[in-house]
Parts: C-alpha cells; sequence; structure tokens
C-alpha cells in the first residue's frame, strides 16, 4: 500500500462529513479534530470509508484514541503497512 497522505485524510474527511473546506495539513496536523471541527461520528465514518477504499482493517478503539489528523495517519498508515505484509 502507497502511503495515506494529508490530502488523503482531507478529501475523506471532506466526504464524510460533506464540507467543502478542510483545514487539516501544515499547522493543523498536530490540532485535535474537535477544534478543526470533526467529531467522533465524522472519524468514525472517514475511518469506514479508508477501510473500503484501501482495503485495511481500522481497530475502532486505536481510531477514537487518534485525535489528531497527524496521529489518525500514522494509525492508517501502520495498518496500512500490517495488512500489506
Amino acid at each position: 500500500m502507497s502511503e495515506f497522505t494529508v490530502e488523503d485524510l482531507g478529501r475523506v474527511l471532506r466526504e464524510a462529513a460533506g464540507e467543502s473546506e478542510v483545514a487539516v495539513g501544515g499547522d493543523s496536523l498536530d490540532t485535535d479534530f474537535a477544534e478543526i471541527g470533526y467529531d467522533s461520528i465524522a472519524l468514525l465514518e472517514a475511518a469506514g470509508r479508508i477501510e473500503r477504499q484501501l482495503g485495511i482493517q481500522l481497530d475502532d478503539e486505536t481510531v477514537g484514541e487518534a485525535t489528531t489528523p497527524r496521529l489518525f495517519l500514522a494509525v492508517v498508515n501502520r495498518q496500512g503497512s500490517a495488512d500489506a505484509a
């Protein structure tokens, strides 16, 4: 699996939450999702979309603990690498 990028995450979050603009990237990589405007429901929806698109399985608890875009990306990329092995 190729690396899931911040641009990929921004696209999936826009799709999941129905937002036209999303403040993910740059300075917001370490900002809590709640401060950016995404609640746990939007993140679970995004996780489901990522699972379907990448053919991976994400643990709900681990996704719930990924409170920033940087942590969320790490979870996705770690699981993608594990599933590819």
